[in-house]
């Protein structure tokens, strides 16, 4: 089960993403359909299949996020939250062997296509959270336990 929790950053994306596709991608992608299928032959017309497509992906896509969007929480910067990780925190961390990481822990909405986001259902986040500089936490993954140590905690505010 995912926690439906999001940073405000991550709602407006989302929200954005919905604006998009319904009021200027959907409607441009209906009128290349029609437009296709006006040339008579659907069953080898690479136009009318490509966009037929391309709408079901849409509207699958617009499904997800309004549903989405309905059940996410959002999460807001406070101010006691500082000196310690919680959701929406950047957090430096290092290794026993020196090797250092930076991340920022959000919902898992918000995790694709970004490399330095981490889901706050992750084993790291789920170590790190109410922690602060300078503690350490033990990951445990099926690779193993690895000692992590904060190095730095940080918000946008």
């Amino acid at each position: 089960m995912r926690t439906p929790l999001i940073t405000r950053q991550g709602y407006n994306d989302l929200q954005n993403e919905l604006e998009q596709l319904w009021r200027f991608e959907r409607p441009e992608t209906t009128k290349k359909v029609s437009w296709a299928a006006s040339l008579g032959d659907r069953s080898e017309n690479a136009d009318y299949q490509y966009n037929k497509k391309r709408l079901r992906e849409i509207d699958r896509r617009v499904r997800y996020l309004r549903r989405c969007l309905d059940r996410l929480k959002v999460i807001d910067y406070s101010p006691e939250q500082e000196g310690k990780v919680f959701f929406g925190a950047w957090v430096e961390v290092e290794n026993d062997a020196g090797k250092t990481l930076t991340f920022r822990i959000v919902g898992y909405d918000e995790i694709f296509d970004r490399t330095d986001y981490i889901s706050i259902d992750s084993p790291m986040a789920r170590a790190l959270l109410k922690k602060q500089v300078d503690d350490e936490a033990e990951v445990r993954t099926e690779a193993g336990v690895t000692t992590w140590y904060i190095n730095a905690i940080s918000y946008d505010t």
